[in-house]
């Protein structure tokens, strides 16, 4: 889902195609936070313990951050390509 790529390396029409792939992740990845949260709820209320309970509220922030930091610098390659060309 989440790969390591060099941006800047890529043509200004690659990025614009990448940028468009993650963002129709943004469902996909919103499904899954919704889903961990809820297992954590769960655990939480079927006393499977803190640290599992905690461990799962840690996993959607990371997930999150993960996205909105793929996405940044994709777009910010995309601008810097714009005020430069």
């Amino acid at each position: 889902m989440f790969s390591t790529k060099d941006y800047s390396k890529m043509t200004l029409d690659e990025l614009v195609s990448e940028e468009k792939k993650v963002k129709s992740q943004k469902t996909l990845i919103a499904l899954i936070m919704g889903l961990v949260v809820g297992i954590a709820v769960w655990s939480a209320t079927h006393k499977w313990g803190a640290f599992f309970t905690f461990g799962l509220l840690i996993l959607p922030f990371l997930i999150g951050s993960r996205y909105s930091k793929n996405l940044k610098d994709i777009q910010a390659e995309i601008n810097r390509r714009d005020i430069v060309g």
